[in-house]
């Protein structure tokens, strides 16, 4: 892919009021094919002929379908991302106990383990993989720590899980992997959630499979599987029952939800296989530019979630993505994730007075290009063109 430098469309320009051009490029791009909609729309029917709107016959074959697409025992549909973190906290019984949290990573993932009781301690990451550093996490366990939670950060599994997991079993501790971003994910072959004791994944609508909203809890233990469909109904023994056994809460995931994220698991891999096609396109057209991508290290087998680049030191990010929206009609998608969580407001209490420079560093320095299912060649290369211009106006 041969780059240009495009000019910038006129009324554009760098006046932060003019009109920007139209966008060319969206920031992301949620992909139904129209046979997939006429599917859907059908199960969604037959949903509201039976009635049966919560924990009915497709919420079962997603649970399923998803365990066995990702070579795990149990697999719980609940009604969020989030949810799906806080409902193993739960199970592990985290309260009045630390979890350590990387520090890039989003509110979601320390939010869950306050929810659930626990303490989250930040810890740093590493800009070469943008997960968790296992030789800040080994700093920061002590006699009060439960647990370790890992992100997968962009649909990357880190290599250094495996020293994640010695740390676990060597100090007694979980690990729980956030796989928001990794459904289809590997690492040698190994599906991402299938490292820990239970995972976390999001049906969110920017996700490689959106579902509207929902999650799903992973898991080979028994035990937090049964925990986990407890939790999710308001904590009853069973469905029909008005007998409560523990503190849950409405985390159940919908039929027309588990309709849509059926369907979307359906186009996993095909989904999967075209966001590595475009990351190639871009890797292509940023060779030799001050742009470098993030690598993705030997043996992960990454869904590109994200594509990530960091930009070279001293650009302005605010200002190149308002110029590249503003004069170019590209939209660069949000960052993963531009203010670390120890620099967040919400989460002051818990944070510590060590420096986190890896965190640091990631947030401040990356942004992720455009990509999705839907993402057309010649969109890589307007991007990739926009970019080359306006890295040399900023």
């Amino acid at each position: 892919m041969t780059l240009t430098s495009p000019a910038p469309a006129a009324h554009g320009q760098d006046d932060p009021d003019a009109t920007p051009v139209p966008l060319v490029v969206p920031p992301a791009q949620v992909h139904f094919p129209d046979e997939d909609r006429q599917a859907i729309l059908a199960q969604i029917d037959e949903v509201l002929r039976t009635g049966q709107l919560t924990l009915g016959r497709l919420g079962r074959e997603l649970e399923e379908r998803f365990a066995a697409r990702h070579g795990a025992r149990h697999a719980v549909a609940v009604g969020s991302g989030t949810a799906a973190l806080e409902i193993p906290l739960r199970s592990f019984d985290v309260v009045g106990r630390d979890v350590l949290v990387p520090a890039n990573t989003f509110f979601a993932t320390a939010a869950a383990v306050v929810a659930a009781g626990g303490r989250p301690r930040f810890v740093d990451c590493d800009p070469a993989t943008l997960a968790v550093d296992p030789a800040s996490v080994e700093a920061m366990v002590g006699p009060e720590t439960a647990g370790i939670v890992v992100v997968h950060i962009a649909g990357i599994v880190t290599p250094a899980i495996h020293e994640l997991q010695r740390i676990c079993d060597a100090y007694d501790l979980f690990l729980l992997e956030d796989a928001a971003h990794a459904h289809g994910a590997a690492l040698n072959g190994r599906s991402a959630g299938t490292f820990g004791r239970a995972a976390a994944f999001s049906f969110y609508p920017t996700k490689v499979m959106a579902g509207g909203e929902g999650g799903m809890v992973l898991t080979d233990d028994d035990r937090v599987a049964e925990e986990a469909r407890i939790y999710r109904d308001q904590g009853k023994a069973g469905f029909l029952t008005n007998h409560h056994t523990h503190l849950g809460y409405n985390w159940r995931m919908s039929e027309p939800h588990a309709a849509i994220a059926l369907s979307q698991l359906g186009r996993l891999d095909q989904f999967i296989a075209h966001r590595r096609h475009v990351a190639a396109l871009y890797d292509e057209a940023l060779a030799g530019s001050p742009i470098r991508p993030l690598a993705v290290p030997d043996g992960a087998g990454s869904n590109f979630y994200k594509y990530v680049a960091y930009l070279p030191e001293g650009v302005d990010r605010a200002a190149l993505k308002h110029l590249l929206r503003m004069a170019y009609g590209v939209a660069l998608s949000g960052e993963v994730y531009e203010l670390p969580l120890h620099r967040q407001p919400v989460f002051e209490r818990f944070a510590d007075d060590e420096p986190l420079p890896g965190a640091d560093e990631i947030c401040a320095r990356h942004v992720c290009l455009p990509i999705s299912s839907a993402l057309r060649d010649d969109q890589v290369a307007t991007v990739a063109n926009a970019l080359a211009g306006a890295l040399d106006r900023v």
